[in-house]
């Protein structure tokens, strides 16, 4: 049987517009495990909060299941899919509403070993 190289951790319905979050994972696609977290740390967004909490899971999985060691590990994938939307609605002038959505992320990361 194949040995395991990777390891993937997500996170769903995270209550982050898919749009902001995708600039800011573009950030770490394709990087050293380390790099990446440091990248993420010093991003001010709240996506990025979140995207460090999944490659964090994704990190101890390959080390914990897979038996992987942490200084080999790149992230290889990452993508962000569209969650559920919350559809709410604002009160507008002459009776009318508005619209607004709640957009949520379904955060996706996979780290392999090099």
């Amino acid at each position: 049987m194949a040995e395991i190289t990777s390891a993937k951790a997500t996170a769903r319905t995270v209550r982050v517009s898919p749009r902001k979050s995708r600039l800011v994972i573009d950030l770490i696609r394709g990087k050293n495990v380390a790099e990446a977290i440091a990248t993420l740390k010093f991003t001010p967004t709240k996506a990025a909060t979140e995207i460090e909490n999944v490659l964090n899971s994704a990190i101890a999985n390959a080390e914990n299941n897979f038996g992987l060691e942490k200084a080999n590990l790149f992230v290889s994938e990452a993508y962000i899919n569209e969650g559920p939307t919350m559809k709410r609605f604002r009160p507008r002038a002459k009776g009318s509403a508005s619209p607004i959505n709640k957009r949520t992320s379904h955060i996706t990361v996979v780290v392999t070993e090099k």
